[in-house]
């Protein structure tokens, strides 16, 4: 009799009744998870705002300033608890908020949050405390989204992820190399599961490398999708963009939703009017690179890249095998394409000095307690020789001198041309897209980058930031002999989002490249402080 009962128990037990059960008092894993785990795992009665919110800032006290010291957080918003709680309140009401309901955002710290210091990773911006979020985190408020924080990057977003304000980011992947920059805290912060989502900004290669470097997905967008209002170094400027950071290419696209938008207040974005509609998510397509043309560039055109070095050819390597999977999905690829004068144009770049000064006066006037008002203010603080590296202090001591009228006329000439050859090349080979590596190199020691000769943008191409007016994004595409992330970049024409998310999804679901790092792992739920 007692065999039989305890037959029964078995059986009992292995039902799916019971194991439903189960699985509904197992803990949320948030390492990998994503958006629309998450919603699902919130309508299931599975998890709650708050609860999410504390498995974050648990994995942050964990192993941000702590155990592999990722060190990628500036400032936690202190009342991100409460902004939970308020969704899920909101949420028993009435549902979701927003597209975005419930989801926690790390936010590169250039980029204003109303109520925490953006420090430009600098000691100089310790205390300067905007009034004001800036546009995009403004809508991604009204979408829902829960603002977490903000993360490191390089001091006025300027190369790799050292600054007086914290010290050094490690990459998640090897802590004794740089994580890249200058998003780069937003990039390690994502990379080991410190949020969903995060936001970067690209001038140069700044959101690209990093995510390249963090086997993230990335996109710079075409100037004028998207407002730099309330962002270091946005309008008048041109080629300075604000772009999303994520684990995943439909994370991407949902964060992407709640950025794009016209703002009166950056006159750029009236660029971008009719050239979005609806959600990205619905030119996702995991069939999307089925008879899709790509054009490959092998040419090496990275920063100070070394093609005949182990460490280009460590990258090399992965993008040989990169060509193979894209063909294997269905693309038709051309191999290997010519840009006419590409090297002899990229070399013609200039900076305009004077639109990033009145960009620099319009983001402190933004904020009326502000307490600087121009260059010289900046110039004159006792804290600027704090500055790491110490050649940032000369940013601002050094007279600021306009452009060379012939030198910059000769870029904007060069960006004309360049743009113009890159674009016949795609429509005599009825290319929907190019693709080239994301780095042409693996991330540099931190030791090469915080010590002469500085090493800095090794290795990054930087033809988007040049043309300005293009779309670049990039997903990982494997890992070299040394286990380091890469990536490679889907380049297409300008407004051509759609058409590099559809090419990019396909190739992440075809692959499936990622591998969070082993420095970061699940956290035991011993460790997990955040009460249910």
């Amino acid at each position: 009799m007692r065999k039989w009962i305890a037959a029964i128990l078995a059986g009992l037990l292995a039902a799916n009744l019971p194991a439903a059960s189960v699985a509904q008092t197992a803990p949320f894993q948030v390492v990998e998870t994503s958006i629309d785990d998450i919603h699902a795992a919130f309508k299931s009665g599975r998890l709650t705002a708050r609860q999410l919110v504390q498995a974050y800032l648990d994995r942050v006290a964990a192993y941000d300033k702590k155990g592999p010291m990722i060190n990628a957080i500036i400032a936690l918003n202190p009342h991100a608890l409460e902004d939970a709680d308020r969704l899920d309140a909101a949420y028993r009401r009435s549902g979701f908020a927003g597209p975005l309901h419930g989801i926690p955002v790390l936010v590169k710290d250039e980029i204003d949050v109303a109520g925490l210091p953006t420090t430009l990773g600098t000691v100089v911006f310790k205390d300067y405390r905007p009034t004001r979020d800036s546009v995009v985190v403004d809508r991604l408020r009204k979408a829902g989204a829960i603002i977490l924080g903000k993360t490191t990057l390089s001091e006025y977003a300027r190369g790799d992820t050292y600054g007086s304000m914290f010290g050094v980011t490690r990459n998640p992947y090897d802590l004794e190399r740089t994580v890249g920059g200058s998003s780069g805290g937003s990039a390690a912060s994502v990379a080991a599961n410190f949020s969903t989502i995060a936001l970067g900004e690209e001038t140069f290669a700044s959101i690209r490398r990093p995510a390249g470097w963090d086997a993230l997905v990335s996109l710079r967008p075409t100037p004028g999708l998207v407002s730099r209002s309330g962002m270091w170094d946005g309008y008048p400027t041109l080629a300075a963009q604000m772009g999303p950071i994520a684990r995943n290419v439909r994370d991407l696209a949902h964060l992407l939703d709640a950025m794009v938008g016209y703002d009166p207040e950056d006159p750029l974005t009236a660029m971008g009017v009719g050239k979005y509609d609806g959600s990205y998510t619905r030119f996702l397509d995991k069939n999307g690179l089925e008879g899709a043309r790509i054009g490959i560039l092998r040419e090496s055109i990275g920063l100070y890249s070394e093609p005949q070095s182990e460490d280009f050819k460590k990258v090399d390597t992965v993008f040989e095998k990169d060509i193979a999977e894209l063909k294997a999905a269905g693309a038709i690829i051309v191999d290997n394409i010519a840009i006419p004068h590409l090297k002899d144009l990229l070399d013609k770049r200039a900076a305009d000095p004077i639109a990033s000064d009145e960009a620099l006066r319009l983001y402190l006037a933004r904020n009326p307690n502000s307490p600087y008002k121009t260059r010289r203010d900046i110039a004159n603080s006792p804290l600027l020789a704090q500055s790491f590296p110490r050649r940032n202090a000369e940013i601002w001591t050094t007279p600021l001198q306009p452009a060379d009228p012939a030198k910059y006329a000769e870029y904007l000439k060069a960006r004309d041309q360049l743009m113009i050859n890159i674009l016949k090349v795609m429509a005599d080979n009825r290319l929907d897209a190019i693709v080239h590596k994301t780095v042409e190199h693996q991330p540099t020691l931190i030791k090469d980058g915080i010590n002469p000769p500085y090493v800095n943008n090794k290795g990054v191409p930087v033809l988007n930031t040049f043309l300005a007016y293009a779309a670049s994004m990039t997903v990982p595409s494997g890992f070299t002999t040394d286990n380091l992330p890469v990536g490679i970049t889907f380049f297409g024409r300008p407004y051509s989002e759609p058409t590099l998310l559809k090419l990019a999804y396909a190739y992440e679901q075809a692959t499936h490249h990622r591998l969070p790092p082993k420095t970061t792992p699940p956290l035991q739920p011993a460790t997990a402080g955040g009460r249910p």
